[in-house]
């Protein structure tokens, strides 16, 4: 699919919100819009966020909880290409449940990918949804969160990577998997430095990095 003169709305959280960057116009979305000669990029990241719903308020940042599921609707409707980056909060302090595949409301993992996925093919009908998977991140073995924050094991962070793997193959949703093939790993200090700034974040060299991944995937699409 070409890129130039395309309209992107990214959907996610403090990645595609720029966290690590050094300045606005690193972002990976910024590159791409600079480089591939987009005509729009929409950013609707917002750190800390999730894609299913909060039971239990977060503390001391009311933003967190402003899942995935709730402002997918209050995004620009004219948009070419969708793309949805986020999965890592969930894992890192998500309280919602795993739940199971049949589930369809933004209460549990799977319902809210389904609801968010589902929902996003309802509102663009024309335009190209894109999932991008959660890369590899420090912690990424604790079945209780990023840090052992949540009171019961919900599973590691590939359990939430194959539930976003499986949730889009249903919708027939084209996945980028970075998570499996973006060749990034924190847990080697060698990746972590070169690629992020704190083992999840990118750095600037990340950011280049997905931006040229995610534009190779929809120019092959």
């Amino acid at each position: 699919m070409e890129l130039s003169g395309k309209k992107i709305n990214f959907l996610g959280d403090s990645i595609t919100e720029g966290v690590g960057a050094s300045a606005p116009d690193k972002v990976y979305h910024q590159v791409m819009l600079r480089k591939y000669g987009l005509a729009a990029v929409r950013n609707y990241g917002i750190s800390g966020t999730r894609y299913a719903r909060q039971i239990n308020p977060t503390l001391n940042e009311p933003r967190f909880d402003l899942d995935f599921c709730q402002r997918y609707a209050g995004m620009d409707d004219d948009a070419d290409i969708v793309v949805v980056f986020g999965g890592t909060n969930d894992f890192g302090h998500g309280d919602a449940p795993i739940g199971t595949p049949d589930d369809r409301t933004p209460d549990t993992f799977w319902g809210a990918c389904h609801y968010l996925y589902s929902h996003l093919i309802e509102k663009y009908p024309a335009a190209l949804i894109v999932v991008m998977t959660p890369l590899h991140r420090l912690n990424e073995h604790f079945t209780n969160g990023d840090g052992h924050q949540k009171k019961y094991n919900y599973g590691n962070l590939k359990s939430y990577v194959d539930i976003i793997r499986t949730a889009a193959e249903y919708y027939g949703i084209p996945v980028l998997d970075l998570f499996a093939n973006a060749c990034i790993q924190p847990q080697i200090q060698a990746s972590r430095e070169r690629y992020t700034v704190d083992g999840l974040h990118p750095n600037d060299t990340g950011y280049a990095y997905i931006a040229d991944r995610l534009a190779n995937f929809i120019l092959n699409y």
